[in-house]
């Protein structure tokens, strides 16, 4: 076996995308194992490497590790995007877990019913819009610093930046009103590990597609 991570999912984004992200933004290559099939996930519940019988799932360091919120934290710890001290680890979690909320809302999108799509959208927008970006608004412009904590890049820019990007394909214009956060993120899109993870041909999924949701709903 190899010493880089291997990340067991489906060929999408899903919840493994954050951790994708993180990896790519310290530079650590990984493999992807994709479960393209109900039988390639019930084989891994069936020989213990699931601890709770769902993915993602990620082998590294000797460890299944499993729960998205677990691994994100382990990879901000080991490779050091997880601030200097235990106040910067709190304010990291807080700003990382209101993204994930976030995130959470744009990434159900595609499976919502025709019938409540509209509503969907309409909650999307506002909460980006009037509850989670004017935070992170705010906390640029006060400080004044290029990063969200302690002027030192950790996981709450990477997965910031991962969902800015997710609501600008959500909604083009989202951020016309947050000044702070364009910049942002075309700052923190320019550093070099992210950059390249951006650039097409990387591991970084497209949009899941509705054609696409039958065959992930048929393997889970």
């Amino acid at each position: 076996m190899s010493g880089k991570p291997k990340l067991h999912y489906f060929n999408g984004r899903g919840r493994m995308e954050s951790i994708r992200w993180l990896l790519a933004a310290a530079g650590v290559e990984f493999e992807e194992c994709f479960l393209e099939t109900k039988d390639d996930l019930t084989k891994l519940q069936k020989d213990g490497s699931l601890l709770f019988q769902q993915v993602p799932m990620v082998e590294m360091d000797g460890m299944k590790m499993v729960q998205t919120r677990a691994i994100l934290s382990y990879i901000a710890a080991k490779y050091n995007l997880y601030g200097k001290d235990l106040k910067e680890r709190a304010l990291i979690d807080m700003y990382a877990e209101a993204v994930i909320d976030l995130n959470e809302l744009l990434m159900t999108h595609v499976i919502q019913p025709a019938d409540k799509k509209e509503q969907h959208f309409a909650t999307i927008v506002d909460k980006a819009t009037n509850r989670y970006f004017p935070v992170y608004e705010k906390v640029l412009k006060d400080h004044g610093q290029d990063f969200l904590v302690g002027n030192q890049f950790s996981r709450a820019d990477v997965q910031l930046l991962e969902t800015l990007l997710m609501a600008e394909e959500c909604k083009p214009d989202i951020l016309a009103k947050f000044p702070h956060l364009q910049n942002f993120k075309a700052r923190i899109s320019n550093i070099p590990t992210i950059k390249k993870f951006l650039q097409p041909g990387s591991q970084r999924k497209p949009p899941l597609q509705e054609k696409d949701v039958p065959k992930v709903m048929q393997i889970f």
